[in-house]
């Protein structure tokens, strides 16, 4: 099974609300690094953070030579791993729009782990490759059931903050969604 050690426990890479949010039992959760990928707002919310008339944006890991992304390894013991996986599963994977895949993260103390990571699928009708500004008109109108799409940006920078893994992308487009907001 995908993103299994050697004991059967599942390791899972989470770079947004997964982060405050995971929905899952995990018998550990550790600082990782993920070469190659960055998180961006690039995947449109149908379901969570937006609906199929007005999308909102939420965030996905964006292949790209040089980037990193900075976020949490989750260690899942054996025994949860089939339910941890089937969760993740039903809320990743519900448009299709991610790519199950398996990566190699850096992990400080541990070397690398290879976690199960859900990848945008940048071919799928779902991915929006748009500059700042415009993902801030979107984040500051849309919302759907799980929430406005303001909350989902603001609790993600909040955490990497309380993590002590700031990302200047994102913290600078919350700046941008909170000024067009009129939120202090």
């Amino acid at each position: 099974m995908l993103g299994r050690d050697e004991t059967g426990a599942l390791w899972v890479f989470g770079y947004g609300s997964l982060i405050w949010n995971p929905g899952f039992v995990f018998a550990e959760r550790l600082p990782a690094r993920l070469p190659g990928y960055r998180r961006a707002f690039c995947l449109r919310s149908i379901r969570y953070r937006g609906t199929p008339a007005a999308p909102g944006l939420v965030l996905a890991l964006a292949e790209r030579a040089g980037a990193e992304c900075r976020g949490l390894v989750y260690r899942v013991e054996a025994e949860h791993a089939d339910a941890a996986h089937a969760y993740l599963r039903e809320r990743e994977m519900v448009t299709d729009s991610y790519l199950e895949t398996v990566q190699a993260l850096e992990v400080e103390g541990r070397g690398e782990v290879r976690a199960l990571a859900y990848v945008i699928d940048e071919s799928h009708p779902q991915f929006a490759d748009l500059p700042p500004r415009a993902q801030a008109e979107i984040i500051v109108a849309a919302s759907g059931p799980a929430g406005t799409n303001r909350d989902y940006l603001h609790n993600t920078v909040a955490h990497l903050r309380e993590l002590g893994l700031p990302d200047a992308e994102l913290e600078a487009l919350d700046l941008q969604v909170r000024a067009l907001a009129g939120e202090g």
